[in-house]
């Protein structure tokens, strides 16, 4: 049986449980977009979270990235930068 992970939401929200491989894959793709600019938009964040797992993924990319994305802004790793518009995330 495949280890899982429950994931946490930024506003104390309910998360989800999902499989610990396909969170860690995501959650690399997340982070090493981000770490290539100083901040991406959604949209931006998406696509280079696609170009990168396109080939090694299996399940909904955009459902997986928005799970994992809040994940990683309730665990203080990324920001949504608020200020901007659209809402752009960075590394914190």
């Amino acid at each position: 049986m495949e280890e899982k992970i429950m994931t946490r939401h930024p506003h104390d929200k309910k998360g989800v449980n999902i499989h610990k491989r396909k969170y860690d894959l995501m959650s690399q793709a997340i982070l090493g977009a981000l770490s290539t600019q100083t901040s991406l938009t959604h949209k931006d964040l998406l696509e280079a979270v696609e170009d990168h797992l396109q080939e090694q993924f299996d399940g909904s990319i955009p459902w997986y990235m928005e799970t994992v994305k809040l994940d990683l802004e309730a665990r203080d790793k990324i920001v949504r930068l608020t200020d901007r518009k659209p809402a752009e995330y960075a590394l914190v």
